[in-house]
């Protein structure tokens, strides 16, 4: 792991205690083969964040455009090579943590900066969500996780070490194709980085009909599973908006006609893949049948539960998990938490 400060020109953002774990060889037998795309990738962020050159300088130095330094700088990001701490604390984000925290009876509240770029959100909502799920892990833990890009990118920013006796617990079943945020993936990959055992949901995360489901669930192996789920010591989830474009629509998972069947029911986004109002209760609609998924209820007794999520468009359904006390540890941004707070006032 390499440390540095960065301190850059009026040109280029300026990023502070700057941590870089670049890993970039993969062992294959007794030969080493290295990615050229990674290497230019790890090259540019160790000039960038630790020797500090500019986007420019860096340009010349490896032959590549100043359009492409960008684009591996946010590849580097994007893949967990880079992992960026800020020591320092805003004073407007501080308040904002306080007032969530009492409003919601939170054992924690982190609110970061919204950033200028919204597609941004995710990534820097995942970078401090990986240092608090980092500091939370322990020996003989058990962790239950969800699945999005927010859960995704959190985890390509945890550090790999060896805990014993961990074990991690997928909540929800997986998609029925291949998909970077497969809740399979994501908790397969958190298990790797922690050399823990793994448990999957052997089945879709949504079924044809409720028939299908409570056949399935009856099976011994998946009520294992989800018996397991209710009684993990850390949950790791994020939340979903209720758009036309929103994930579960993306994935395939429900249609368009589905989204305006749960926004009149009054639904505002959905939470281990069932639907709840801005109350924080489930909905009236099918879907919720349907879902292979550990029900929402059981998070209330699951000693910490860690919910990463942001942008305006998350606002209704994170204060919907926050009223119904679904939600222990919340990372969010300024935007999200100032919508949240005005939602609820004192």
């Amino acid at each position: 792991m390499f440390r540095g400060r960065r301190s850059t020109s009026h040109e280029d953002e300026q990023v502070d205690d700057a941590d870089i774990l670049a890993s970039s060889v993969t062992s294959l037998g007794s030969r080493h083969y290295i990615d050229p795309e990674e290497q230019i990738a790890t090259r540019a962020a160790w000039l960038y964040f630790v020797a500090g050159l500019t986007q420019a300088q860096i340009g010349k130095k490896l032959g590549i455009n100043r359009t492409r330094v960008n684009r591996v700088l946010a590849q580097a990001r994007d893949q967990g090579l880079v992992q960026i701490n800020i020591t320092g604390r805003l004073a407007s984000c501080v308040e904002l943590e306080d007032r969530l925290s009492q409003r919601f009876g939170l054992q924690e509240a982190v609110v970061v900066p919204t950033p200028p770029d919204q597609d941004m959100i995710p990534q820097v909502i995942a970078t401090a969500a990986a240092a608090v799920l980092s500091q939370r892990l322990k020996n003989g833990m058990s962790v239950g996780v969800g699945w999005g890009r927010t859960l995704r990118l959190s985890i390509q920013s945890v550090p790999r070490r060896r805990l014993d006796r961990l074990s991690v617990v997928s909540l929800l079943g997986g998609l029925t194709r291949g998909s970077a945020m497969n809740p399979h993936e994501t908790a397969s990959h958190l298990a790797d980085l922690l050399g823990g055992q793994c448990y999957y949901v052997a089945a879709p995360a949504l079924t044809d009909t409720e028939s299908t489901r409570n056949l399935l669930i009856a099976q011994p192996m998946l009520r294992e599973i989800f018996e397991r789920g209710a009684k993990v010591d850390l949950a790791f989830l994020s939340v979903g908006a209720l758009t036309p474009g929103c994930t579960m629509s993306r994935v395939g998972l429900i249609t368009r006609s589905e989204v305006d069947d749960l926004l009149r029911a009054g639904a505002v986004g959905d939470i281990c893949a069932h639907w709840i109002n801005v109350e924080g209760q489930l909905v009236d609609h099918p879907l919720n049948a349907r879902a292979m998924a550990l029900p929402p209820h059981y998070l209330k007794s699951i000693p910490c539960v860690v919910i990463a999520s942001g942008g305006r468009t998350k606002a209704q359904v994170l204060h919907g998990v926050l009223k119904g006390g679904m939600c222990k540890v919340l990372i969010t941004d300024e935007q999200a938490a100032k919508t949240i707070l005005a939602m609820d006032p004192a």
